[in-house]
């Protein structure tokens, strides 16, 4: 029996079909939306991918959100993730992988994650927890938790990491995408920044950017 999978998803099989277990990018949405949410950013990528998009667990308002936020002094550009709801949405993503790996026939050392603010936030500490599972990672919007901020993982050097901000994102301001992109660095990670002129949100210059590195990945 093929393995079941925790969270609701939508799974695209790649355009272009390759003999045997096949390059995957899970996707994570942001705070409020759902699996629907980014396809179209990730339709975009090479035909190569299979695409497992995932909804959050938790129902907010007309969407799902991964976890509840903790601010302190009622400050959102110091806000970090709820520490048990958060455990539980990765340890969640984690078991919806390898139940992904086994019931899609992915290639188990080609996954890359691809996040939007909740969901890149989230992206980041799974590859703090597991950074030998992940052949990249994009984080857009987002920041590096606390709770992994000072994480040294093993095995974590040379995984490529993109990181992408916006310089009129109020929700989660530039500084804190730079913040995590220079920890990383620090950690060994080869790290591709760059900021947009764009709100809390995916733009076409943003986009066109991701894809493109992406695509540098699968070469």
């Amino acid at each position: 029996m093929p393995a079941d999978l925790p969270l609701e998803h939508v799974h695209v099989d790649p355009d272009s079909l390759t003999e045997g277990p096949a390059p995957a990018v899970f996707v994570l949405h942001g705070r409020g939306a759902d699996e629907q949410d980014l396809l179209p950013v990730a339709q975009r990528l090479p035909d190569e991918l299979h695409i497992v998009s995932l909804r959050a667990p938790d129902r907010l308002m007309q969407g799902y959100t991964w976890y509840e936020m903790v601010m302190p002094d009622g400050d959102l550009h110091r806000s970090q993730p709820d520490e048990e709801e958060f455990r539980r949405s990765l340890d969640l993503v984690a078991e919806n992988i390898e139940a992904a790996i086994e019931r899609y026939d992915l290639a188990p050392g080609r996954i890359g994650l691809l996040g939007f603010s909740q969901g890149a936030i989230t992206s980041l500490s799974l590859l703090c927890e597991q950074p030998d599972r992940f052949a990249w990672v994009v984080c857009l919007h987002g920041y590096l938790a606390e709770t992994h901020a000072d994480s040294a993982p093993n095995g974590i050097a040379g995984t490529p990491v993109f990181v992408g901000s916006g310089t009129a994102d109020r929700m989660i301001p530039a500084q804190r995408a730079e913040r995590a992109a220079d920890r990383l660095r620090e950690m060994g990670c080869a790290v591709e920044s760059h900021q947009y002129e764009s709100a809390h949100g995916i733009g076409p210059d943003e986009l066109a950017d991701v894809v493109a590195w992406i695509e540098s990945r699968l070469r």
